[in-house]
C-alpha cells in the first residue's frame, strides 16, 4: 500500500533513526496540506530515503509517532496489529503473565514502549480495556478489535477512552462496550492475591496495575508492622501488607466509592474488617492534623502532582509537604514507602524532595530499595518518556 509521505529537514532524521518514536512538527520540513489528521505517513529524509512508516497528527506538537522504523514496505491493517498483540503478549509470559499463571491482570500493550503509539491496553484476566489516545489509532477502532480478538480471544473488551490529552488531537472522549457484554466488576490475581477492577467506573482502566513490583516489595517488609496506607484507592498495596504479615492496615482516601473498594478486596482475600480499616478523608487535610509517630510503615502514592514542566515549582511543595508530613507520622526503626508517578518529577529530584523533607521531619533515611513500575509497563532505552514511576522504600530513623 503506498502511504504519503513527509519530508524531514537535514538532520532531523537522528532520533527515527535511532529509534524514537516522535517526530515534532518542527522536524518536518513543512507541514503538508494533503495529509489528513491521523492518516497513515511514510517519512523520508531530505535526500528521500524512507527512515519509517507512522501515524500523522495535524493538530499536535507530535507530528509523527513512528510504527515502523526503516524502508520496509508495511500495511497497517488488522493483521499488522495482530501480530504486534502477539508480540507484546509474548514478552509478558516471559514475566510469568497471563491466563493460568499467578498474575493474569497485567498491562498488555503500553503504547510506544510496545511500538504502538496512542494505544493502551489492560487486561483483567478475560476482560480487556482499551484506552486510545490519537485520531490515527481512532480511526483505526475497527481494526483494533478485531485483532484483539485473534490475540486474546477475551470475552469483553471495554474501551475507557476519556483522557485530556484526547483533546490536543481534537478527538471527544469515547467509552463503552466494544465486544461482549459490559462487565461489573471484574475479578483477577497478582502474585496469588486476588483483586477486582471495576472497568467501567474506577481510575484509570480499573486498577494501578502499574504498581505490582511495588506491592510485592510492601509485602516483604510487612512483618509485624502497623500500616497507614495514604491515597490508598481500592486498598492493594494494604492487601499486600497484610499477606505480607502486616498487624493492621489503616487505609486513607478522599473517596467512599475507593474505600467500599477496600472492604471488598479485604472480603475476597479472607480479611477481617478490624486488620483492614479505612478513613474516608482528603490525605492533604489527613496529615495536617496528625503529628506523632504511630505507624511502623507508612505507605505513600499520590496521583500525579506534576503533569507539565509549567507544573514544576507546584508540584514538587505539594510532594515535598506530603513526605514531610507523612515522615513524621513513622515510628523509629519503621518503614517508609513513597511513589511519585510524575514523570516530569526525576528521581534525582524526588531523591532530594526526601532529603529535605527527612530534614525537617527529624528523621533519618536509609534507601532499602528503589522500585519502578512493573515490567508489563516496560521501560524502552528508545523512548526514555516511558519511564514515569518511581518508589523508595526507607528505613526511617529518628535524630
Amino acid at each position: 500500500m503506498s502511504y504519503p509521505t513527509v519530508t524531514l529537514q537535514k538532520g532531523k532524521e537522528v532520533n527515527a533513526v535511532f529509534r524514537h518514536p516522535w517526530i515534532f512538527s518542527g522536524a518536518l520540513t513543512k507541514r503538508p496540506d494533503d495529509v489528513g489528521h491521523g492518516e497513515i505517513v511514510r517519512v523520508e529524509d531530505i535526500a528521500g530515503k524512507v527512515v519509517g512508516t507512522g501515524t500523522y497528527s495535524g493538530k499536535s506538537s507530535i507530528a509523527v509517532r513512528l510504527l515502523e522504523f526503516g524502508d520496509k514496505e508495511v500495511v497497517i491493517d488488522e493483521v499488522w496489529f495482530a501480530a504486534k498483540f502477539k508480540q507484546s503478549d509474548d514478552r509478558r509470559r516471559l514475566y510469568g503473565y497471563g491466563p493460568g499463571e499467578a498474575t493474569d491482570g497485567y498491562r498488555a500493550v503500553f503504547g510506544e514502549a510496545d511500538g504502538l503509539p496512542g494505544l493502551v491496553v489492560d487486561r483483567y484476566k478475560d476482560v480487556l480495556v482499551i484506552q486510545i489516545s490519537t485520531a490515527a489509532m481512532d480511526a483505526r477502532r475497527k481494526e483494533i478489535v478485531a485483532a484483539l480478538k485473534l490475540a486474546f480471544s477475551p470475552t469483553a473488551i471495554v474501551e475507557r477512552s476519556d483522557l485530556p490529552v484526547r483533546k490536543e488531537e481534537a478527538l471527544s472522549d469515547e467509552t463503552g462496550t466494544l465486544l461482549g457484554d459490559t462487565p461489573e466488576a471484574v475479578e483477577f490475581v497478582e502474585h496469588g492475591m486476588r483483586f477486582s477492577a471495576d472497568v467501567v467506573g474506577g481510575q484509570k482502566t480499573g486498577f494501578y496495575l502499574d504498581q505490582k513490583a511495588l506491592r510485592a516489595a510492601v509485602a516483604k517488609y510487612a512483618g509485624g508492622r502497623e500500616v497507614l496506607n495514604l491515597f490508598s484507592y481500592t486498598g492493594a498495596a494494604g492487601i499486600a501488607a497484610i499477606k505480607g504479615g502486616a498487624k493492621s492496615v489503616v487505609n486513607v482516601d478522599a473517596s467512599g466509592p475507593a474505600l467500599e473498594g477496600c472492604r471488598r478486596m479485604a472480603e475476597l482475600n479472607g480479611i477481617e474488617p478490624h486488620v483492614f480499616m479505612t478513613e474516608e478523608s482528603d490525605a492533604f487535610q489527613y496529615l495536617s492534623t496528625k503529628t506523632e509517630p504511630a505507624f511502623d510503615m507508612v505507605l505513600m502514592d499520590p496521583p500525579a502532582l506534576i503533569k507539565s514542566q509549567r507544573d514544576g515549582d507546584e508540584g514538587k511543595k505539594a510532594y515535598h509537604f506530603l513526605n514531610r508530613a507523612a515522615l513524621r507520622l513513622v515510628r523509629d526503626g519503621g518503614v517508609f514507602v513513597t511513589s511519585s508517578c510524575s514523570h516530569f518529577l526525576g528521581e534525582e529530584d524526588f531523591a532530594f524532595i526526601l532529603r529535605r523533607a527527612s530534614v525537617q521531619a527529624g528523621v533519618r533515611l536509609d534507601v532499602m530499595e528503589v522500585v519502578r513500575q512493573a515490567p508489563d509497563h516496560p521501560l524502552s532505552v528508545y523512548f526514555p518518556e516511558s519511564s514515569y514511576l518511581k518508589s523508595f522504600i526507607c528505613r526511617v530513623t529518628r535524630v
